[in-house]
């Protein structure tokens, strides 16, 4: 088993108006095999947290700290932070010209593993990947994501997933952009790169909707860079419901969770 534990983390980006801290002292604990959704309103942090698990230059980390297995994460580069199982699947991918989809995925997976794949072997595993995630065959030629719709750019960032097969995946609302089918697919091909690979999840979403088809173990309500309540998946149901509102300052404190939960 692994474990990537987040400690009263702080982080700032600078801006315009100078330092403005986004993390304002954010603890949590994912270990493989678990599922984490951490939901929130817009503008809480949950990007911020996402993009500083995977190492975006952006982001200064002031105080606290992320380990993986006990090894400092903030002390990685990206690359460093890749290899050593944390994988980021992007609320908005990026196009990469000139690059084609096989030429990524084989240079990704060699970079990773420190060996190239087999060809044959790699060359059946992308297929079955794409066939399973209804991504057509020909994408396999075309550009990173060039000209790719929202929901194409979404199945390929799983289709990533599927084959680099991390220790941990941060998921910054993959859900968002796509419609009820392509968000079934998707769901599916998470669910089967958790189930082969013992890996553990770092939902970021707004909706209960893909929870439907993700079940989590564990739900995080995120509220102005803070963890404000913990919960089983339920308390995604009564998020549901009821929004966050009654998170909202002057609201009064929100119940604590369970010390199971919090464990």
């Amino acid at each position: 088993m692994s474990t990537l534990e987040i400690k009263d983390l702080h982080v700032s980006i600078e801006t315009e108006q100078g330092t403005k801290e986004i993390l304002k002292g954010v603890s949590l604990t994912i270990r493989t095999g678990e599922t984490h959704a951490i939901m929130g309103p817009n503008g809480s942090g949950k990007s911020t947290l996402a993009s500083t698990i995977a190492g975006h230059p952006r982001y200064t980390v002031t105080s606290g700290s992320i380990t993986l297995d006990g090894e400092d994460v903030t002390e990685m580069s990206v690359d460093e932070r890749a290899r050593a199982g944390v994988f980021l699947a992007m609320q908005y991918p990026v196009e990469v010209p000139g690059v084609t989809m096989t030429n990524f995925l084989r240079t990704a997976k060699t970079a990773i593993d420190g060996e190239a794949p087999k060809l044959r072997t790699w060359t059946k595993d992308v297929k079955d990947a794409m066939e399973k995630l209804r991504i057509d065959a020909d994408f396999a030629q075309r550009n990173v994501n060039e000209g790719f719709s929202g929901g194409e750019k979404k199945r390929v960032e799983i289709l990533q997933l599927e084959l680099f097969k991390p220790k941990f995946a941060v998921l910054d609302e993959t859900d968002s952009g796509l419609d009820v089918d392509a968000l079934k697919v998707v769901s599916e091909g998470v669910n089967r790169a958790h189930a082969e690979g013992n890996m553990g999840t770092l939902l970021i979403t707004h909706y209960t909707r893909i929870l439907r088809y993700i079940k989590p173990d564990f739900v995080h309500v995120f509220v102005d860079g803070q963890v404000v309540e913990e919960g089983g998946p339920e308390l995604a149901d009564r998020l549901e419901e009821e929004g966050y509102d009654r998170y909202a300052k002057g609201a009064g404190p929100a119940v604590a969770a369970p010390a199971a939960v919090q464990a």
